[in-house]
């Protein structure tokens, strides 16, 4: 099944009620959905409270809450503990991944970050010639830093010489964060869902970030977000551009040669990574844009 993305941006009183998540506002129903029809819930007003029956039933059929500012930008995700009945030993699998395959799978993971940006690039019309040659220049762990240099280069050829992409700053870059955390919140429930523990990285490894492996796992699907957001109209975050990403994830892509939904390609690949971590002989795949 197909999990829905839910956003609340409108005062609300959140509720369970015989397994159906109850929304009310201004002391009126307003509407109601099945907690196991649910992937995503977006929380995008100040003014929204929830009962804890609703963070459990949240938790037991692995529903992220996503949690927004006032500025309507993601700040923080609500997971399950654990959703996995493996999910000790898959834990113990991260922790014990030997320093050479944990290379190796970011290297991969970087090769195909600059393969969608050059992809991104040429969906829009514009020479990829300088990004493409850097695809094969990435080496076990990325120790030269291809994914710096291509990034330079990318941003520069999407969006002109004077763009400078700052999380803090508003405009495009708001938007961009928006997407990312859109996608970096429903690959941390895939990651949950196989059993990973999402804090424990391949690459990222800050020790105050709960999501290394999601950021870590995200990486190529960044430049679908920004071939979205440079077409957008304005450059500010609204009902339609917030509708526009979250469609994104309902999106028909192509993985392992057959064309599904990205929500199932992304389950099917958080199961090919988890076997990675083993097997030294799997290689990669990843959903492509169909």
């Amino acid at each position: 099944m197909i999990k829905r993305t839910l956003e609340i941006s409108h005062p609300s009183y959140l509720k369970s009620h015989q397994a159906q998540l109850v929304i009310e506002q201004d002391h009126q129903q307003v509407g109601q959905v099945a907690f196991e029809d649910l992937g995503v819930l977006i929380l995008a007003h100040p003014q929204i409270t929830l009962t804890q029956a609703v963070l459990e039933a949240c938790a037991q059929v692995n529903c992220v809450i996503v949690h927004c500012d006032h500025r309507h930008i993601p700040i923080s995700l609500t997971l399950p503990l654990a959703s996995h009945s493996l999910h000790s030993k898959i834990i113990q699998q991260q922790i014990q991944i030997t320093p050479v395959r944990r290379k190796q799978l970011w290297q991969q993971i970087v090769r195909e970050k600059i393969i969608q940006q050059a992809q991104t690039l040429q969906n829009l019309n514009i020479n990829t010639q300088v990004l493409t040659r850097l695809v094969g220049q990435v080496q076990s762990g990325d120790k030269t830093n291809i994914e710096a240099q291509a990034a330079q280069k990318y941003w520069k050829l999407l969006l002109g010489q004077d763009f400078r992409r700052d999380p803090d700053l508003d405009g495009v870059n708001s938007l961009l964060n928006y997407g990312y955390a859109i996608i970096r919140a429903t690959i941390a429930r895939a990651l949950v869902g196989t059993g990973f523990h999402p804090a424990i990285g391949l690459n990222h490894t800050n020790q105050y970030n709960a999501y290394c492996l999601a950021d870590d796992v995200m990486e190529p699907f960044r430049p679908w977000v920004d071939q979205q957001v440079v077409c957008f109209e304005s450059d500010q975050i609204n009902q339609q551009s917030k509708a526009a990403l979250l469609n994104q994830l309902n999106q028909t892509v192509v993985f392992q040669q057959k064309s599904q939904p990205f929500l199932v390609a992304l389950s099917l690949f958080v199961a090919q990574l988890k076997s990675a971590y083993t097997d030294n002989e799997v290689v990669l795949t990843f959903p492509r844009r169909g």
